[in-house]
């Protein structure tokens, strides 16, 4: 028996929700829901586990795989949950890369993208925020007891709670990163409209944030080492807008640690940009245009067959 769920909101007042604003709100929620599950996540891994006596030492991290599969199953459950609040509404991007390749192949509307953008954004900064609230004493617990470099008494380690950064073996380049970054954002697209292609296999019985998820945890465990599998430019961005407020200085802007990496505030949000038109384009090229092509023939083959199988007697 349905149960009629009255507004909070006086219908007059709420009237003005049911457009782009709607959408808005659906984004900031369903990113800062992603944000405080994925970030939560790291923070267990980073801070929170080594300072309440559950390792080794108040400041043992990644001492074997299963740090980094908490950290890469952390991130697909908060996928699955922000995209299970927000997609009624709003469809779920949560990530500017997959709002500007539904905006260049799947026609969503150009003129939501940059408010979706800035929703999107304010959610991720939102999250940190009450993952910075909850795990404060961890953090300076953390710093306080691990040897340096640290600017204004932070580590690069719990920063890596809240952004990410490039691994010590690119030497400070951009290339390596940059690609990294576009190739992981090309997979993550490619797959969520895959699952979403009606045209496809798609995932039924509403089951598509979870397949997103598994999406999202097999790029964690295959290219996730090398610059923290950011994929998404207000995950990064905002979080890192944090933690410049919270005194994090350089290591958040310019994105800078003396010896290993400078001036890389601007790949996570400009390698998932590239990447996601990229992942976009090459699905539509290799399985977009096929569909498109059976589905105006009058007999469609079957999956891994050349040409439609014929009756005997024709």
């Amino acid at each position: 028996m349905a149960v009629e769920i009255p507004s909070l909101i006086k219908p007059s007042t709420l009237r003005a929700r049911g457009g782009l604003l709607g959408e808005c709100l659906a984004e900031f929620l369903g990113t800062f829901v992603l944000i405080c599950f994925g970030c939560g996540s790291v923070a267990m891994a980073v801070a929170a586990l080594p300072g309440s006596g559950r390792a080794a030492t108040p400041t043992t991290i990644f001492l074997a795989a299963g740090d980094w599969l908490l950290i890469t199953w952390g991130w697909a459950m908060a996928v699955v949950f922000g995209v299970y609040v927000a997609g009624g509404v709003s469809g779920a991007h949560l990530n500017p890369a997959i709002t500007l390749a539904m905006a260049v192949r799947r026609g969503f509307p150009w003129v939501k993208v940059v408010p979706y953008w800035c929703a999107q954004v304010v959610g991720a900064f939102t999250g940190a925020a009450l993952v910075y609230l909850v795990y404060h004493q961890a953090i300076h617990a953390y710093d306080a007891a691990a040897p340096g470099p640290k600017v204004n008494g932070h580590t690069n380690a719990t920063f890596s709670i809240f952004a990410t950064f490039p691994a010590a073996y690119f030497h400070g380049g951009f290339w390596g990163p940059l690609v990294d970054q576009i190739v992981g954002t090309a997979f993550l697209v490619m797959f969520v409209v895959a699952v979403l292609d009606l045209r496809n296999q798609a995932v039924r019985a509403n089951l598509a944030p979870l397949i997103i998820g598994f999406v999202v945890a097999a790029i964690g465990m295959s290219f996730g080492a090398n610059a923290g599998y950011a994929i998404n430019p207000a995950r990064d961005f905002g979080p890192r807008l944090l933690t410049y407020a919270e005194g994090w200085g350089s290591l958040a802007f310019p994105g800078s640690l003396s010896g290993v990496f400078a001036h890389y505030w601007w790949i996570p949000i400009v390698g998932p940009l590239i990447g996601g038109v990229i992942g976009i384009l090459v699905y539509d090229l290799f399985i977009g245009d096929v569909l498109v092509t059976r589905a105006r023939q009058d007999r469609l083959p079957e999956p891994g067959r050349a040409r439609p199988e014929r009756p005997v007697d024709e």
